[in-house]
């Protein structure tokens, strides 16, 4: 098995709901890919380093997994660069 860390950011003006929905979203598009999510962790509102698509803050979600194939990475990865909701994000490989 290997395992991946995720953070993605999805912008503040969405309302709290909206929110919590695209983070589910991405979560199920994970298990149902074949990965299992080992820790979610939703880091709250927080100030940018500096300016993305016009947005100075952005809403952070940390999602742990462990995945047989690249499949789910894959997926995530393609979904996340065509959803408007998310801003940034960045997926790890770690190393035992």
């Amino acid at each position: 098995m290997k395992n991946y860390e995720i953070m993605f950011i999805v912008r503040p003006t969405l309302t709290e709901e909206e929110i919590k929905a695209v983070a589910n979203n991405f979560q199920d598009i994970l298990t149902n890919n074949g990965s299992k999510v080992t820790n979610f962790k939703e880091m709250g509102q927080r100030e940018l380093a500096y300016e993305i698509k016009k947005f100075k803050s952005g809403y952070y979600f940390l999602i742990n997994i462990e995945a047989s194939d690249d499949k789910a990475i894959k997926e995530f990865d393609r979904l996340a660069l065509i959803s408007s909701d998310v801003i940034r994000h960045l997926i790890t490989k770690i190393e035992d």
